[in-house]
């Protein structure tokens, strides 16, 4: 079909696409396009709806008896920085390669975690504790509702108590940097309330004292303890951590307060705002300071003040980006329900559209500039000891956290990840030099933790015996300045963080004395193992798949950062040297499959969870359609781990969401994308890996721009994989390389408008319908394509 573009040059006031942009506009007038919502309070934790500013947050339970708010912080974390930077040394790396030289892998598989690995760690991030608001109602509860509006990160909760209404707001503000719990009634008498803060007992031990030294407020002052750390699998019991101080105090009310033995009561209330604030030692070197300056400040502010203030920050974050695909009338069924819909066959397209938009909230909740990054459940975890302590895996988990921050114009909620990982490089050089006698650069491994741990942590060999944690991390510094184009980040921060993820692989590698290629040895392909020559599992290898294509790829992206940067000297032409002759991390095997070692060899679980191998294809760039028999073989890989039962796990299928865009696979990509939401989609919409992992809510985010955009081939792909049932819709506000954001509405699976805006002059390429057009775009102005 020939395509013919009609170029208007308008300026992007407003988003609205003329006779095309029916969809938008009809959903814009819907109030709940953005809203979750239930007819029935949260029984458990897991079906509580979450607010956060990026630092504190809270699960908001509903219920209208006793209130339950779960709260977190981000910083509170067991002990220290000072569990060391690592162990063994250069003598222990080499006996390794040659006992792997030798084929003797099962001694190597011992070997490593006796010479390296720190084995079983529980050191973890932990709860806050819980708000209770225990009220008088007396009189029978009716029409219930409780919600969350993701545009604006407020949670609301509504009801009648024997006819007369009661309303319930909580919102979480990073302007203000406090959570604000508004209640209000019509009853005649008001309400009466008893306000209550407890923390749960680790390993028996009370943690925090609950007390008040006012008649409108009380306070939980506490330190993070582990007494059931472990470290070498052993006992190792953590008396200290991050101190912290809670604070709950009256704001505005027309009751009466008091307080006695930590419980703040209120009586005869029509309204009541409460202001919770919490500090800690790692934020704050003075915390009652800073608790009492907070308090200042907010005294001077309204309820509605700080709503506003509140919303007009989130909102602009939020609505950069707009989904529409449709089924809007389903909005007036609650979400619970819906998603039963869906396990019962029934699709929903807004349901999938709100997903969409649930990652990009929960990104903004979790992660704001100066917090620190968002762990394995985000902010949100209600327990002292976390599943996978809630820590950062860096083996793709922390990695999926931020592959929506660029595509859907979240950058600034990734700069978080740069303040942390930048720390890791820093004690990833001691590790580097002392551990592996590599003098130059950073090496950063599987798993790491509030102190920017880079050492080795693992029982078995195959699932934490990975050296690659900072290469696949480092992508995202390029891909930062790809996405923003902001070449001051990349000289002052990416560009130095490669060098040093690259300096250390240049070290690392081995020639081969068979084929003269580069070698990286020890090597493993995370959580994975592989049939060895006597017939039983093995772990490490000479050489990976993954392993080479993550070095080629730091390598690509440190020598394109430097030519952007017009640095061209005696480091720059090592990587190049390492990169020409490094062995390939894509190779076919009989199968035509790609190869997850440098040998074909068999695993014990062919449908694993990790398709590592794929590396190369998504996040990385190096397998397109442009190669045709790597391209046929990441599928035919697919097709395998599929027919074997592979993506059982949520973040797994999310990660296979993306790799079917890559491979221009709608159909498999629609059945993938349904899947997650019937099977591992809780009620609140968080992922469960199970239990509850947020990295499938970000991945699931990022596949969806994928399908519909993408850019990674140094063109851009429009609706490169458009759901087939998706037949009519709209995205506003996607960002392709080069910080272009793209507006784009389709009807009956075919584009109807695009419009491209650039911060810059500069002329892209666009691929629609197998047709490559060159678009020249002015700085500042927005080019309309109507087809």
């Amino acid at each position: 079909m020939k395509i013919q573009f009609c170029f208007l040059f308008i300026c992007l006031t407003i988003f609205s696409f003329g006779q095309s942009q029916d969809t938008m506009a009809q959903s814009n007038k819907d109030p709940l396009q953005h809203i979750l919502w239930y007819e029935n309070p949260a029984e458990v934790w897991k079906d509580a709806l979450p607010v956060g500013n990026g630092r504190l947050g809270g699960m908001v339970f509903g219920q209208p008896s006793t209130e339950h708010i779960q709260l977190n912080e981000d910083s509170l974390w067991p002990g220290a920085a000072d569990w060391g930077e690592g162990r063994g040394n250069a003598q222990d790396l080499a006996k390794l390669r040659e006992l792997i030289l030798n084929g003797q892998v099962h001694e190597a598989d011992e070997k490593i975690i006796e010479f390296f690995s720190y084995r079983d760690v529980i050191r973890s991030h932990q709860t806050m504790g819980d708000l209770y608001l225990n009220f008088d109602h007396t009189k029978e509860i009716t029409n219930y509702q409780r919600q969350l509006d993701m545009s604006t990160g407020v949670s609301k909760v509504s009801y009648q108590v024997g006819g007369h209404s009661f309303e319930q707001t909580v919102f979480a503000s990073a302007p203000d940097d406090v959570m604000v719990i508004h209640l209000s009634t019509d009853l005649p008498e008001g309400f009466s309330l008893a306000i209550d803060m407890e923390r749960p007992l680790d390993e028996g031990h009370q943690t925090v004292k609950v007390h008040s030294d006012a008649s409108d407020q009380i306070m939980m002052t506490g330190e993070i303890t582990q007494y059931g750390a472990k470290k070498d699998s052993e006992s190792r019991p953590l008396d200290y951590g991050v101190k912290f101080k809670t604070i709950v105090k009256v704001h505005e009310t027309d009751g009466k307060t008091s307080s006695d033995q930590g419980t703040l009561h209120i009586k005869g209330a029509r309204t009541l705002t409460l202001l919770l604030i919490a500090n800690t030692s790692f934020h704050q070197t003075d915390i009652d300071y800073r608790n009492q300056v907070q308090l200042d400040q907010l005294s001077f502010k309204t309820y509605d003040q700080l709503l506003k203030s509140h919303i007009q920050d989130f909102s602009r974050y939020y609505n950069r980006t707009e989904l529409v695909l449709g089924d809007t009338e389903l909005n007036r069924l609650p979400i619970d329900k819906r998603l039963q819909r869906l396990k019962e066959g029934h699709k929903d397209a807004d349901l999938a559209a709100k997903l969409f938009h649930y990652g990009r909230y929960l990104l903004i909740s979790s992660s704001r500039p100066g917090t620190n990054p968002a762990n394995l459940q985000g902010l949100w975890n209600k327990d002292i000891v976390a599943p996978w302590n809630a820590d950062y895996h860096l083996n793709i988990n922390l990695q999926m956290n931020y592959w929506p921050a660029g595509p859907t114009q979240l950058q600034e909620m990734e700069l978080p990840l740069f303040d942390l990982i930048d720390r890791m490089i820093e004690r990833g050089k001691i590790t580097a030099r002392q551990q592996y006698g590599i003098s130059r650069g950073s090496v950063i491994h599987h798993t790491s933790d509030l102190w920017a741990a880079p050492w080795m942590r693992a029982k078995r060999a195959y699932w934490g015996a990975w050296i690659h944690g900072g290469g696949w991390i480092s992508r995202h510094y390029w891909e930062h300045y790809q996405f923003t184009a902001d070449t001051t980040f990349l000289e002052n921060r990416a560009y130095p963080a490669l060098k040093e993820i690259a300096s250390f692989y240049v070290d690392w590698l081995q020639k081969d004395a068979k084929t003269g290629k580069y070698i990286s040895s020890p090597e493993s392909s995370p959580e994975n193992s592989y049939y060895a020559a006597d017939g039983k599992p093995a772990a490490l290898s000479y050489g990976s798949a993954m392993g080479h294509q993550i070095i080629s790829d730091v390598f690509q992206n440190t020598l394109a950062a430097a030519h952007v940067l017009g640095i061209d000297d005696e480091f720059t032409a090592e990587v190049q040297e390492r990169l020409d002759n490094l062995f390939s991390g894509v190779s076919l095997g009989p199968d035509g499959r790609i190869l997850e070692w440098n040998e074909p060899y068999d695993e014990p679980e062919k449908g694993h969870r990790h398709m590592s191998h794929l590396y190369a294809l998504h996040p990385g760039d190096d397998i397109t359609e442009n190669n045709k028999a790597e391209f046929e073989g990441a599928q035919k890989t697919i097709d395998y781990r599929l027919q074997h039962g592979g993506a059982g796990t949520g973040w797994s299928r999310a990660w296979m969401i993306n790799f079917n865009a890559r491979l221009l696979d709608a159909t498999s990509a629609e059945d993938n994308l349904y899947k997650l939401l019937q099977i591992s989609t809780g009620n609140n919409l968080f992922n469960e890996h199970p239990p509850f992992q947020i990295d499938g809510n970000f991945g699931y985010t990022a596949g969806l721009a994928e399908l519909l955009l993408q850019s990674h081939e140094g063109f851009i792909r429009i609706l490169p994989a458009l759901p087939p049932s998706w037949k009519n819709g709209a995205i506003k506000g996607l960002v392709a390389r080069g910080n272009i954001i793209i507006d784009i509405s389709w009807e009956n699976g075919q584009a109807k408008q695009i419009r491209f805006k650039s911060p810059a002059d500069q002329s892209i390429k666009v691929l629609y319908l197998g047709e490559m057009h060159t678009i020249n775009l002015k700085k500042s102005e927005t080019k309309t394509i109507d087809l």
